[in-house]
């Protein structure tokens, strides 16, 4: 069996697993918290779960641990290569790559556009190639599927130079999971995926929608960063971007302030002031809490209006997919949505669409509707077959 070690490493954090690309087994996860920071410690899910403390936390540490973990349970001569999962790669990456020189340098031009990933990005790649010189490094980047977007879907109407000289335009992410969602709706119509249109909602801490023609992103919600489109658990999403140098000035703050606000204290939690936590506040709704009810309603508002434009760059749709952690485990707000778009004839089947939790996929629309499923996403295992096929 040939495994991938798939690393996704952010600025606190380094989440592992390792897996057969052709079969989705997985060997070994886990996930490294707090890096950088006092408390940092290692949790492996396996055959045998545990955690232990990390004594200085830094993400080399982390990945020292991870290798002896993987020594300990026989596993490293498993290991084929290294996925590495890279948030932006701008306009220098159509697909996935081979890790050199030459590509790290391209990675870190692209960090301006995502400061807050890319260079947490790049600490978990030179770690990985420190420990594991001798493997094959692959990167794998969340804009490179909507590569395909024509120049009217990804281009702002702001002054040309911004595009040419500085690069403003929308990149759209979560792309290895929309291509994975395509490839999961095409096996289950049993058509050829560069046959299938469609629409892709993942929906998690952070959330985009994507329409695919012909098995190529055409058009997303996500722009220039992963600020942009729906609500998120503490993004924003879109807003009038005149608020902008308003906030700045009634709350006396920077351009850096403002970002820190709409990153990450707003979305579910600003709206709710309760929580980001869409099970939180689905619990919390059912209690009455009216902050959650209007956190969720403005979600679900948001998603369907969202939906219903990115159907007009469809020749016609072969289904809407419901994917990510509250896609897949959200039935009320799946439901909420799909009545917001009642209009083009959806219609939903209320038993069908409870069922679909927990891992449990499916159509969720009844006999007549236009079809909607509930699909499972798994970026890893996209990320580990794009690495193999580089091998």
């Amino acid at each position: 069996m040939s495994s991938v070690l798939v690393i996704n490493c952010g600025s606190s954090s380094l989440k592992f697993v390792l897996l057969d690309p052709e079969t989705g087994e997985v060997a070994l996860k886990g996930l490294a918290e707090r890096l950088g920071q006092p408390g940092a410690h290692v949790l492996f899910k396996g055959d045998e779960s545990y955690e232990f403390d990390l004594q200085q936390g830094a993400h080399s540490e982390a990945m020292q641990a991870v290798l002896a973990e993987l020594e300990k349970r026989d596993l490293m001569t498993k290991v084929r290569a290294v996925g590495h999962r890279v948030v932006h790669g701008g306009e220098h990456f159509q697909g996935s790559i081979i890790i050199d020189d030459e590509v790290l340098t391209a990675i870190e031009a692209c960090s301006a556009l995502a400061p807050l990933h890319n260079p947490a990005n790049l600490i978990g790649i030179h770690a990985a190639r420190q420990h594991l010189p001798h493997l094959l490094h692959v990167a794998v980047f969340d804009t490179a599927f909507h590569q395909t977007m024509p120049s009217h879907a990804y281009l702002y109407a702001v002054p040309m130079f911004l595009y040419k000289e500085h690069g403003v335009r929308r990149y759209g992410f979560h792309g290895t999971s929309h291509r994975y969602v395509c490839q999961r709706t095409a096996q289950w119509l049993r058509k050829p995926t560069d046959e299938i249109c469609m629409i892709s909602a993942h929906l998690g801490n952070g959330s985009s929608a994507c329409a695919i023609v012909n098995g190529k992103s055409v058009d997303t919600t996500m722009g220039l960063t992963p600020l942009e489109g729906l609500v998120m658990g503490t993004r924003s999403g879109d807003i009038d971007p005149g608020i902008l140098p308003f906030l700045c000035e009634v709350l006396k703050t920077d351009v850096q302030g403002v970002n820190e606000l709409l990153n990450r204290k707003s979305g579910l939690l600003g709206l709710s002031e309760l929580s980001n936590d869409c099970r939180e506040l689905l619990e919390a709704e059912a209690q009455g809490h009216q902050g959650a009810h209007l956190a969720l309603e403005v979600f679900v508002h948001r998603l369907a209006k969202a939906i219903a434009g990115l159907m007009t760059n469809l020749p016609r749709i072969d289904a809407l997919v419901f994917t990510g952690g509250i896609g897949e485990n959200a039935p009320s707000l799946r439901a909420r949505t799909l009545q917001r778009l009642g209009l083009f004839g959806y219609r939903v089947d209320t038993q069908a669409n409870a069922l679909c939790v927990g891992g449990k996929e499916g159509q969720i629309t009844a006999a007549g509707s236009p079809l909607a499923l509930a699909l499972g996403t798994d970026e890893e295992r996209t990320i580990a077959r794009d690495t193999l096929a580089l091998c």
